[in-house]
């Protein structure tokens, strides 16, 4: 069995953080649950509120024999606009903000220095914060690989909710 890293991203809806990483090779794992927040095993309810602090967040397992950190950034970037400070499209509020839980010191040097990138390609400033992860709780079964379950829901949600501009956001822009 091949070496094991884990990482994990708040990147607004989880649903669309999570099918983000289904395209990369080399990920063992991405399951949506929350992470930061003041409550112990919270639920889907709870964090939607607004008021638990937790971050919808997907902990990705990956293999780097496989793929690099880099290529995982990558991955997590293209996904998000970087520079929304209030949560993601039409997804509103601390729950839906942007960061990347970093596991070792060299995964938190490697994020940085990406941020720093990305900045680079943006006039506004980077709302993702880089932070030590915290605990991760895995959500409630029916949000797990939401986007193949129910194909059809997720693509009009996330074509509703303004993702679909995520590639004219990024033409163009480094990571």
């Amino acid at each position: 069995m091949g070496r094991k890293e884990t990482v994990i991203f708040a990147g607004g809806c989880f649903w669309c953080t999570e099918a983000a990483f289904s395209k990369v090779d080399g990920i063992l794992s991405a399951t949506s649950g929350y992470t930061a927040g003041d409550l112990e095993d919270p639920t889907y309810e709870q964090v939607c509120s607004g008021h638990s602090g937790h971050m919808e967040a997907v902990e990705v397992v990956f293999d780097p024999d496989k793929t690099d950190f880099q290529t995982v950034l990558t991955a997590f970037w293209h996904s998000i606009d970087p520079t929304d400070d209030g949560g993601q499209f039409a997804d509103r509020g601390t729950q839906y903000q942007t960061a990347i839980f970093y596991t070792s010191e060299e995964q938190k040097k490697l994020a940085l220095a990406s941020k720093k990138r990305v900045a680079k390609s943006f006039k506004d400033p980077i709302a993702t914060q880089i932070l030590p992860a915290d605990e991760f709780y895995t959500a409630e079964e029916y949000h797990q690989k939401y986007y193949k379950k129910s194909r059809l829901h997720y693509c009009m949600y996330k074509r509703a909710s303004g993702r679909d501009s995520l590639k004219l956001l990024w033409r163009g822009k480094k990571t």
